[in-house]
């Protein structure tokens, strides 16, 4: 990443190198985050990405039932379990996990 004329200093090069694997290492974290949160999505069933997907999209649950045709209950149920696999504690945090999801996708 950094452009060196030779000679080079050897402080010079420490420097660049220690720039280099810092860089390295910010960017495996974040690959490896992005890795760590799509293997939990992907551990979702069919019918918690359904619901998954209402909930970020602001739906209650009553409505998310309507909508899938399923118990109320059944919702607060798949709710609890999509919390429980993503490590997501509110709405709003599976809606920041959504939107994390939509960035490492592209």
């Amino acid at each position: 990443m950094d452009f060196l004329i030779k000679p080079v200093e050897p402080a010079t090069l420490l420097d660049a190198l220690q720039r280099a694997l810092e860089r390295d290492a910010m960017q495996r974290a974040v690959r490896d985050e992005a890795e760590n949160l799509r293997a939990r999505f992907a551990s979702l069933t069919p019918r918690e990405r359904e619901v998954f997907d209402r909930i970020v999209a602001g739906r209650l649950n009553k409505q998310i039932a309507g909508e899938l045709g399923i118990a109320e209950r059944t919702v607060k149920a798949e709710r609890a379990e999509i919390m429980v696999k993503l490590g997501a504690g509110s709405a709003a945090e599976l809606g920041r996990l959504a939107e994390r999801l939509r960035q490492n996708s592209r």
